[in-house]
């Protein structure tokens, strides 16, 4: 394995080891792109995709020197939600068999949740249901002005359950009811203002500008630090700042301040030269 300090070359997985529904691409700065890859289908989910899905998730957890990960859709759309065929296979499981497959997607959604890096959602053409909860479950989301969204499985009987931990923080319980209650399609303006997209842009060369430019901006940062700092979020949101979150706080910012990453920027600061993490060129 590499040492992001000593050596900031990203380790990803092998692709050619990974199921052809998904693939990645690196840069040695830490920037990986995960692509739904079944564009004949838009990238819809199914059991196969799912768990290609989940695989390449999980592996990243464990990628040295990965600081941003992006998720997009091959063939100009993110993801349609539920494959037609698995949705009539599911139809036909008893609830228990219907219960372990919405796991396998509940589980997919928190490995998603969990990459230490900073996940960004780009978004192009449809992004229903799932697709959508895959939108939710990133740390950050752009899209193209003519993207559309929806929770659309009020319309089909179904609920947007595996998905909704995710839409509910990302959006808010107000306008959650409302989405889910009337499965509307809405428009990437629409996303803004609900919360569930950051950023707009005219076009494809507009989100493309906007990756490069996040690109830039995090590999100056540690790629360790940047995990820990998404984990004060996930751990500190909305939690009551007692005694407790002020001592778990002073200790997270100790382990940082005697920890490789911290000591190696903080002398790189007083001697006036670039951190280790910080390729030259």
């Amino acid at each position: 394995m590499t040492n992001p300090i000593a050596d900031p070359i990203v380790e990803v997985p092998d692709t050619d080891a990974m199921s052809p529904l998904v693939h990645m691409d690196s840069t040695p700065e830490g920037a990986v792109t995960v692509w739904i890859n079944r564009p004949e289908k838009k990238n819809a989910f199914d059991q196969a995709t799912i768990a290609a899905l989940a695989q390449a998730f999980e592996t990243l957890h464990g990628a040295e020197g990965v600081r941003i990960v992006f998720l997009r859709g091959a063939g100009g759309t993110f993801c349609a939600g539920a494959d037609l065929e698995w949705m009539a296979a599911a139809a036909e499981w008893d609830e228990d068999d219907n219960r372990d497959d919405a796991l396998e997607l509940a589980r997919m959604l928190k490995a998603l949740h969990d990459i230490p890096a900073l996940t960004v959602a780009l978004v192009e053409g449809a992004a229903f249901g799932g697709g959508a909860g895959l939108v939710a479950a990133c740390d950050h989301a752009l899209a193209t002005a003519d993207a559309k969204f929806a929770f659309s499985e009020v319309k089909l009987g179904l609920t947007p359950a595996t998905i909704s931990p995710y839409v509910i923080a990302a959006l808010g319980p107000r306008t959650s009811k409302l989405l889910f209650a009337t499965g509307r399609v809405f428009d990437a303006d629409a996303a803004w203002s609900y919360g569930l997209v950051d950023e707009v842009f005219d076009d494809v060369e507009g989100l493309v500008a906007a990756q490069e430019a996040l690109i830039e901006e995090v590999i100056v940062c540690a790629p360790g630090a940047i995990g820990d700092a998404k984990a004060l979020v996930n751990d500190f949101a909305f939690e009551k700042i007692d005694r407790g979150l002020i001592d778990d706080s002073a200790r997270r910012i100790a382990r940082r301040r005697i920890s490789d990453e911290g000591q190696e920027g903080v002398r790189a600061f007083l001697a006036k030269r670039k951190p280790s993490w910080i390729a030259e060129g």
